[in-house]
This record gives structure tokens, sequence and C-alpha cells, in this order.
């Protein structure tokens, strides 16, 4: 088999198909793609509801229809894919190490490796709830894989832990086949999934969305027979006397999404302790030369749309990268400031052209507020919101004239006008 490549991108889900795209697009044919599953897709595979597409294409696409566009694109294109491959390990020097059942394990060599592994749910284990350990216990996509894929009803009374977007759409789904949904709860004083995922999904079902509560023991022995769900104080910790008893099979959590980034441990990139995922500049390059990082291995998106648009960066540039060899760079970072919890890009390379489109989440609901991007006392950038949520991931753009005469570190921060 073939060794050296071009480009090797690991992951072939939506990033990953993106980036292979728009790397061929802009030059490099040489590509391999490597995906661990039996298909291209990713999770979209499993995601069968609608509202896939709406910002990039204009119209309401499944989770299976939407992949499809970039799959045929790569097969249009030629660019050959491995899949049931499990890469696993990274060097610093762009050489890989993978396994499947045809090949054994072998090693590959590429000039640019792109990074597209995307994320894995948080586990019950991460959470400390007390009880015991019966079945009847699944994290929200393992449930959705049954249902979706597999065509299994986990259980037929649920209770939800967390409100992240497949918490919710989990909800709706096992309502329609025919499960009673009794609550979902929410440690945080708003929901961490979309507006209009709350509105489709719990609301039009009439499914009770408890803020501020989380569950604080399970019981049953071979099999999940109940709940415990209390209100929690502003530190997160139960209130006394406030328990609410649910006779349940089922326990679901959607209590958050963790980048899949051992690959990118092993290969020794700086990771933000903020995201999760690699430090990068807006090339999606990270701490390692020619090895970029897009989609959910790099931040939590909320819109696949979104991870579309930035594994095309990464593509594009990766390509520019091989074809025209390592810049010359003038980097400045980019840090939170108040009411932001992260910003993504960590840094930016003054020496490149076009506007730099920053990418962020707040802390908390905030109303009729002021964003702002300011090196010192001099702001880049201002936008009003009359709303912003954690749930919903904010863009914020910085032209390019704006940062040539930029020397010391660019704030992204919120303010309430009323503050």
């Amino acid at each position: 088999m073939k060794t050296n490549y071009d480009l090797v991108i690991i992951g072939g889900g939506p990033a990953g198909l993106a980036a292979a795209i728009s790397a061929y697009d802009n030059g490099v044919k040489d590509i391999l793609i490597l995906e661990r599953e039996e298909k291209t897709g990713g999770i979209l595979n499993q995601c069968i509801h609608n509202g896939f597409g709406l910002t990039r294409f204009k119209e309401s696409l499944s989770g299976p229809e939407y992949a499809a566009r970039f799959i045929v694109g790569v097969r249009e294109r030629n660019i050959e894919v491995l899949t049931k491959t499990t890469v696993l390990s990274l060097s610093k020097d762009k050489k890989i190490t993978a396994i499947n059942t045809q090949d054994g394990i072998f090693t590959l060599q590429a000039k640019a490796v792109i990074l597209a592994m995307g994320c894995r749910e948080r586990s019950r284990g991460a959470l400390n709830i007390a009880g015991t350990r019966p079945a009847g216990i699944y994290s929200a996509g393992t449930a959705q894989k049954y249902v979706n894929i597999k065509g299994y009803m986990p259980g037929k009374r649920v209770v939800i832990l967390g409100s992240g977007d497949i918490g919710l759409i989990m909800a709706r789904r096992m309502t329609l086949e025919g499960a009673k949904v009794l609550a979902v709860c929410e440690i945080m004083p708003y929901s961490s999934g979309l507006k209009r995922n709350i509105a489709q999904c719990l609301d039009d079902f009439n499914i009770p969305l408890y803020l501020n509560h989380t569950i604080t023991k399970i019981e049953g022995d071979k099999r999940v027979t109940g709940v415990v769900v209390s209100k929690v104080d502003e530190n997160k910790k139960p209130i006394a006397g406030t328990e609410m008893h649910f006779d349940c099979d089922t326990v679901l959590f959607s209590v958050g999404l963790i980048p899949e980034n051992e690959l990118t441990k092993g290969a020794g990139i700086e990771l933000s302790h903020r995201t999760r995922g690699a430090v990068v500049s807006q090339t999606r390059e990270t701490s390692e030369e020619g090895i970029f990082a897009c989609g959910n291995v790099l931040q939590v998106h909320d819109l696949v749309d979104f991870v579309s648009e930035e594994a095309e960066m990464a593509g594009m540039y990766a390509a520019k990268y091989i074809l025209d060899g390592k810049q010359t760079q003038n980097y400045v970072n980019v840090i939170n400031g108040k009411n932001v919890s992260y910003v993504c890009p960590q840094r930016i390379d003054k020496n490149l052209d076009g506007n730099v489109k920053l990418f962020f989440r707040v802390t908390n609901t905030f109303k009729d507020c002021t964003i702002t991007a300011k090196c010192g006392d001099k702001i880049l950038m201002q936008k009003k919101k009359k709303i912003a949520v954690p749930g919903e991931m904010e863009t914020l753009m910085l032209l390019k004239t704006k940062l040539l005469d930029v020397e010391g570190d660019i704030e992204v921060s919120l303010e309430v006008q009323n503050d």
C-alpha cells in the first residue's frame, strides 16, 4: 500500500469531509481520509432529525442528507478514503500509525495533517452521582444510536440529566417512539442547548425542564427503578428538602461534549484548558507546524454549518502550507475577557491577508449587551446583541485593516448596557 501522502485527514465526519474537499479545490490532490467507522459521515449518520444546513444551504436537511452532500463531493474528486481504520498515534514529524483488518498495523508519512476526530460525550463517571450501577443508564448519543441505527428502545419511562442539544432531541425522539419523558434536569440556571431545540423538543411535547436541578441519587438493582432530583444553590450544591422522586427505568445523560484529543496530546500539541481543543491561529494550524485542527475536536460547535465553514478554512490553509511551505508568522494572542468563556482562534497571524472571524461563547444569559474586541484602549470591533446565551456560539469579524497596528493581546468581552 501507499505510505506517503501530501495530506492525511484523521476523521471522516462532516469536518474531515469538508476539509478534504477544500484542500483538493485549493490544489492538493494527494489526500487520504482515515475513518474508524464503517462509513464516512460521522455522528450525522445517526442524526435523522432535520434542521441541518439552514445556514449553509438555506434549506432544512436531515443529518444523513447533509453528510451525503460532502460524501458525494469527496467521491467526485476521487479522494482516497480508508474506513474501519483506527489511528493509534501521531508524531510531531507527521508520522501516523494506524490499524485495520486488511493491512494490520501500518505507518503513513504526510506533509500536512488535519485533525478532525470530533468529540465524545461526558459519562456518568465524571459526575459522581450517588447510587447503584444498574442497567438503563445511557449517554444521550448512545441512546440515539440504539433508536435510530439499531432500532432498539432503551426504555419506557425516561429522565434526562442535562439540556444539551442531543438530550433535548432525544427527549422528543423517545416521546415520538412511545416512551414517557418525565423530566429534563439542568444544573445550570440556563439551558446549554439551542433555543429552537427547547421550543421544538420540550415545549411542543409538554416535557418539563427543571433548571437549577440535578439528579442526586439513582435507584435500582439490576435495572433503574427511579431517581431523586434535587434543586441546587448558587454553588451547585443540592438543597435539602427540595427532593423530587421520579419512577423511571431509564436515565439519559446529556452533560457536555469533550473534544477527542488523545492523538493531539500524543503529538505534543498545545491544548487550551478552556476549549479542551488545540490552540490554533486563524489558519487552524496548531502549535506543531503543518498539523491543523477543525470541527468538534477543536471546539464544540452547536451547528454543523459552522463545522463545515471551519473545516474549509483548515483545508485551504493546509493546502497553502503544502504548496508554498512555511511562511513567516507574526502572532498576537486573543484572550477572553469579561463574561466570555473562551475565544477561538487563540492567536492571529498579522502577516496573513483577509479578515479574521472569531468564535466564542458567553458565560451566562445576557440581554441588551455589547460585545467588544479591543487591544488596550483601542476598540477593534463592536456589536450589539438583543440576547446572548451560552448554548449558541457567537461570532465577531475583525477587519484586516484594524489588525495592522495591533501589538498587544486582543481581548473579547461582553458588557450589559445597564451595568
